[in-house]
């Protein structure tokens, strides 16, 4: 009891009404404003206090500071069903017609607390969200739905809190490491139709909301090579998660939804001492969750809910970020960042990603930093998600096309201050 009430506390007074969050596939596209502005990219750098989420050798503390900072977070998500002229029987048909998602912003909020103890430790805590989906197509005047059992969507949010410690090993290397302990919570609604595929039908849809927990760690290097390079990696391990009991007739292994490894490296190169690039590579190991990766054909040979029951079908993901930064002034930094990924979702598989349409690709964005003293700075970045549409055939009536679509954009502010 005390475990959920703790979990729930967290999730209400962090998160907020935090939910849509997703940008690379379901995972924000980076931590922190500063690294926001450079497209995520950074992890051979410390800009701030929640550079250490993004490789916890890179939280450097000046004495005692606070970190408190805010985005406002804008998906655009909908999908088509195609006009169909010939049915065939016991085939299950959507609604020919293109409609879009409720719920167009959402406010994400951050926190971070650090400690210099002394010239080779830093100690931290460090509160964000990783990652979410949130999906939501209201029945309407017609009372059938989406999927025929009122309205449909899910909300799954996700949240990281990372004590975090970095040990500078000599004057070149700095180490650190992050036991994280993750909090999620999911919601399903609208889904009831797909009782007759699920070992558990009354575990399937419209059971309110269902919290996880679970325990990770995340380790990570920044080594200088001289005064213009540095390079950086992180690792982020796979977290065993609590199984939503509520909805084990929905997800693979009884209600599964473990969080999957990540690794991220980079460098970071200076031009010139006022003009600084950093690249990136990361990757998600979505393929290693049942729930996340399984396909949607294994409704065939499988029940909802069961180890080898239907997921969403997605893909590993590798995302290239470039980012850019140039020291105006003393006191001002001015941000821009570009990154790629081929998004997660095979065409096969758009029935089921109408309810989790994570197909970005591209992010732009752009950032600053101004500090009004040795003591107080303000970080702020926008980015912008084109649409990216996936089409395929519905699964369940391979004469009718389906297709998803999301667009994003958002913007963001942070204060640092020390004491």
């Amino acid at each position: 009891m005390k475990k959920q009430l703790v979990s729930s506390l967290a999730l209400t007074c962090a998160l907020g009404s935090f939910s849509a969050f997703a940008t690379n596939g379901y995972f924000t596209h980076g931590y922190g404003m500063t690294h926001k502005g450079m497209a995520g990219a950074g992890v051979a750098l410390s800009e701030e206090l929640m550079s250490g989420a993004n490789n916890p050798a890179n939280l450097l503390v000046d004495g005692t500071q606070f970190s408190l900072g805010l985005e406002l977070f804008s998906p655009d998500r909908k999908y088509t069903a195609s006009t169909v002229d010939n049915f065939f029987p016991n085939a299950l048909y959507l609604e020919a017609k293109t409609q879009k998602s409720d719920n167009t912003l959402f406010t994400i909020p951050e926190f971070a607390i650090g400690h210099q103890l002394n010239e080779q430790v830093n100690i931290g805590l460090l509160v964000y969200g990783n990652g979410g989906m949130n999906t939501e197509y209201n029945a309407g005047t017609a009372p059938d739905g989406t999927f025929y059992a009122g309205t449909a969507g899910v909300d799954l949010k996700q949240l990281f809190i990372s004590p975090t410690v970095s040990y500078q090993f000599n004057e070149q290397t700095r180490i650190g490491v992050s036991p994280i302990y993750v909090v999620q919570q999911f919601e399903a609604q609208g889904l009831s139709s797909f009782a007759l595929f699920s070992q558990s039908p009354q575990d399937l849809s419209d059971n309110g909301t269902d919290t996880s927990t679970g325990v990770g760690i995340q380790l990570g290097i920044n080594q200088t090579i001289n005064s213009s390079l540095s390079w950086g990696a992180s690792y982020r391990s796979a977290v065993s998660m609590q199984e939503f009991d509520s909805y084990r007739g929905l997800f693979a292994e009884q209600g599964g939804f473990d969080l999957p490894s990540s690794i991220q490296i980079g460098a970071a190169f200076k031009v010139t001492p006022n003009n600084e690039i950093v690249f990136d590579w990361q990757k998600i190991n979505y393929g290693e969750v049942k729930s996340i990766a399984n396909p949607i054909n294994n409704l065939m040979s499988a029940p909802l809910g069961a180890d080898g029951g239907a997921g969403f079908g997605w893909d590993d993901m590798t995302i290239y970020k470039l980012g850019y930064q140039w020291q105006r002034t003393v006191q001002q930094k001015i941000r821009f960042g570009i990154s790629y990924t081929e998004q997660p979702i095979p065409s096969s598989e758009v029935l089921f990603n109408i309810l989790a349409p994570g197909v970005q690709e591209w992010h732009f964005t752009t950032g600053f930093s101004h500090s009004f003293s040795n003591k107080v700075q303000l970080n702020a970045m926008a980015f912008y998600s084109p649409a990216k549409e996936v089409a395929g055939a519905n699964f369940l009536a391979p004469n009718q096309a389906l297709s998803i679509e999301m667009e994003q954009s958002g913007l963001g502010v942070s204060v640092v201050w020390g004491i």
